[in-house]
């Protein structure tokens, strides 16, 4: 059915409705037998091929789908069962994704899932060859500094040049010797500062312009309490006091002011890792406490750390141990602060990737686009709609469930939980995934980041004014309403042709009931029976495939490339943690040193900056957010001036973040060896760039 004419169902032309029941029925199959790389057919299955039972029976694990671990659906593969676990899948060298999904030419050529593929398997052995030590840490900061001043030198490979394809920008060959030499870029801020990541202001900072951005929320009760059972975990009231808070904003405030003037804000990772940390502390070469960072605002818009507060619950017949710590003036105190920051970071850094990032974007958005190919014909308008922005995110994480997020991957063998890590994204999604929270405005207003407030720009009023996520998100979030609002206009002339079109309530159902099943029975998903709710679900969907992706992606490389910015493992505990007297010891003799061994390896660290350079590349083809009008959209005169209006408001953005970003007024964008936020600028140049917002997640 190759037409470029959108028909509602009740609108379609008697010649073509037999074809768009058929076509609908051929792309859903029957759910039998093993799929082809050549089928186009969209199914549901639950994440039970993550482990490699038959190869490793260590490598065995859970299944993520369902009561026990709720999860959102994949697509299913049909692969046989593994022999030694029936309820896990068989792993293969390929994974099936519908022929549609699959990377197209062009960008194969270039850059592509193959490259990332490649990448990875060959980047990671190379590394493995030449840091035969796994736990070897850095003995020294100059060594890392190393990396991006000498590089590593490789083994020479058989496939000459290989992986100066795959990484251009990190691996140059070396004529005489013929070996590949790995040398990391330095990241931009650590190019314009090299101190930037010993800073408690850029710390505090990053919390609202760095790579996580959407973790920070306002305390509105006080004492801060855990809502965990205090018979399993220990007392429940934080260490965290009133005495020590008053101390360190002398005089500002007292707590019950700071907290009614809504300046105290909190990173809290406390009761989602908590229940995982006896488990984590058995593995080797890491270790787990529960967590939460208590910042201040300050008068200028900057937030300033207060305290990070590190829990273990009772474990091995040993009660719950708890401590706070805070900047001091004092060495032991100030490198204790800085254990601390490196503990929580290693938090922040996995609830990134394995939350904000993998589950919030590619794994909630996998439903979504099987359910669009299920049941909106290609003529449908939606379906032409949502169709940029689910182009290659099958692809891309079905590579994940190979290399990256897979048991044994690098995910579980860089990131502090290690082989929990995925099953922590399942207890997230369990606890604190809501469709209606995905929406940016509901977000901010969730985490007490915003008020509604209708004399507002964008109907909102941003508690911390300077929140540059924020701030230049809801012009983006603004942006696409209005495109998508008259885009749905155009074809839905009143709410009664959104309550009848039987496609696409047959889509909601089926990302209710099927692809997000394990939430099926929940309270707050929305209803679609206007074209107000399908314009505020459609949005929601096409914002967390664009400007949240790119939020929490295209800085991967900036902030966590130099890794003591943003460790990904804390691999060992406190020195006040229960020290012997010569671990003590050790500590109070060089401080740097109980730093540099909590730090991730050698191996560890180069492995993931070689990736995130990967994730955080724009490929040369990068279809950006508006610079390309789809056919369909295009033959429709009104359709294709709603779309320029959409374009010309991206100009708008563009414009507006470059004189956000000069203000000497927005502390959180502007200052002295400062990275400037651009995350959310809609184009880049290729490479890796810190900016640019791709339609869809294709990396």
């Amino acid at each position: 059915m190759h037409t470029t004419q959108s028909y509602l169902p009740s609108e379609t032309p008697e010649g073509l409705k037999r074809l768009r029941g058929e076509e609908l029925e051929v792309v859903r199959g029957n759910g039998q037998g093993e799929r082809k790389s050549f089928e186009r057919i969209y199914d549901y299955d639950v994440y039970n091929d993550l482990g490699d039972p038959d190869n490793n029976i260590e490598l065995k694990r859970p299944v993520l789908g369902g009561k026990l671990n709720p999860y959102p659906r994949r697509c299913r593969t049909g692969r046989p069962r593994a022999k030694t676990d029936p309820l896990s899948e068989e792993r293969s060298g390929s994974v099936y994704v519908p022929r549609d999904e699959s990377f197209s030419e062009v960008k194969q050529l270039t850059f592509s899932t193959k490259t990332v593929y490649s990448g990875l398997h060959a980047v990671v052995p190379a590394l493995q060859s030449v840091i035969v030590d796994r736990d070897l840490g850095f003995q020294l900061f100059s060594h890392i500094d190393d990396l991006f001043q000498q590089g590593i030198n490789l083994p020479p490979s058989k496939n000459k040049g290989f992986l100066t394809n795959v990484l251009p920008r990190l691996v140059k060959l070396i004529n005489d010797t013929q070996d590949d030499l790995l040398r990391f870029e330095p990241p931009a801020p650590l190019d314009k500062d090299r101190f930037f990541w010993f800073r408690d202001e850029e710390f505090g900072r990053q919390t609202l312009a760095g790579l996580n951005p959407c973790c920070i929320q306002l305390v509105t009760e006080w004492p801060l309490k855990s809502k965990l059972d205090p018979k399993v975990y220990g007392p429940a009231e934080s260490a965290i006091t009133k005495e020590l808070v008053e101390k360190e904003i002398r005089g500002f405030y007292t707590v019950e002011e700071a907290i009614q003037a809504k300046k105290l804000f909190i990173l809290d990772y406390h009761d989602l890792l908590l229940p995982v940390v006896e488990q984590v502390r058995e593995l080797e070469g890491t270790t787990l406490y529960g967590s939460r960072a208590l910042f201040f605002l300050m008068p200028e818009g900057t937030l300033r750390p207060l305290a990070i507060e590190l829990v273990r619950p009772p474990i091995n017949g040993n009660p719950q141990w708890k401590q706070v710590y805070t900047p001091t003036w004092h060495s032991t105190g100030v490198w204790l602060w800085r254990l601390a920051k490196a503990h929580l970071l290693a938090h922040d850094s996995g609830y990134h990737q394995l939350v904000s990032h993998w589950l919030r974007t590619h794994c909630c958005t996998e439903p979504y686009i099987i359910a669009t190919n299920r049941q909106l014909s290609s003529l449908h308008p939606i379906y032409r709609l949502l169709n940029p922005h689910f182009r290659y995110t099958m692809e891309i994480n079905a590579l994940a469930r190979e290399a990256l997020i897979n048991a044994g991957g690098i995910i579980e063998s860089s990131f502090t939980p290690k082989k929990y890590a995925i099953l922590l994204s399942s207890i997230a999604y369990d606890q604190h995934w809501q469709f209606d929270l995905q929406a940016l405005p509901n977000d901010l207003i969730h985490r007490g980041m915003a008020v509604k407030d209708d004399n507002a720009p964008h109907g909102l009023r941003l508690t911390i004014e300077d929140y540059p996520y924020a701030s230049d998100g809801l012009i983006l979030w603004d942006a696409l309403k209005g495109w998508i609002t008259e885009y749905v206009n155009r074809y839905y002339s009143d709410s009664a042709l959104v309550k009848s079109d039987e496609e696409l309530q047959a889509w909601w159902d089926e990302i209710k009931n099927v692809g997000h099943g394990d939430k099926k029975d929940e309270p707050w998903w929305p209803v679609l029976n206007t074209k107000e709710d399908l314009v505020e679900i459609l949005t929601t969907i096409v914002w967390i495939t664009s400007g949240h992706h790119a939020a929490v992606n295209f800085g991967q490389y900036d902030y966590a490339g130099y890794f003591p910015n943003r460790p990904t493992i804390a691999r060992e505990k406190m020195p006040t943690e229960d020290p012997t007297e010569q671990e003590w010891e050790r500590f109070m003799e060089k401080p740097e040193v109980a730093l540099l061994r909590c730090f991730p390896s050698q191996i560890q660290a180069t492995t993931v900056m070689a990736v995130l350079d990967i994730l955080s590349s724009h490929s040369p083809e990068e279809e950006y957010l508006g610079q390309t009008i789809e056919p369909s959209w295009e033959e429709d005169p009104t359709v294709k001036g709603a779309f320029e209006k959409f374009q010309g408001k991206l100009l708008e953005l563009e414009g507006e973040i470059d004189k956000r970003n000069a203000d000497r007024q927005n502390r959180n964008r502007h200052g002295a060896g400062m990275m400037a936020y651009q995350l959310l600028k809609p184009v880049s140049e290729p490479g890796v760039t810190g900016k640019g917002v791709p339609y869809s997640i294709s990396i």
